[in-house]
């Protein structure tokens, strides 16, 4: 067995550079099992918007100091979570 330790990083880069360069029945003592994911999935979603409602989001999000994506993000997990 191999006395190196598993890395400790939420970075799936990082990750995937260290079991590409090692064998995991080396680290068998050191796994454990969990019960909930581990990282999270994301999907893209693109929608056309009428050129004044795309607009308005636009003014919006400067007003608040934040980009049109990162204020629709917003947006959504605000309705998300209400509903």
């Amino acid at each position: 067995m191999s006395g190196e330790k598993t890395p400790r990083t939420d970075s799936i880069q990082e990750l995937a550079r260290f079991w590409d360069t090692h064998d995991l029945t080396d680290f068998e003592g050191q796994l454990e099992e969990v019960s909930e994911p581990v990282f999270e999935r994301e999907t893209e979603v693109t929608r056309r918007l009428p050129w004044n409602e795309a607009e308005a989001a636009e003014r919006i999000a400067r007003s608040r100091g934040m980009g049109l994506t990162e204020l629709i993000c917003q947006w959504v997990r605000e309705r998300a979570s209400a509903s």
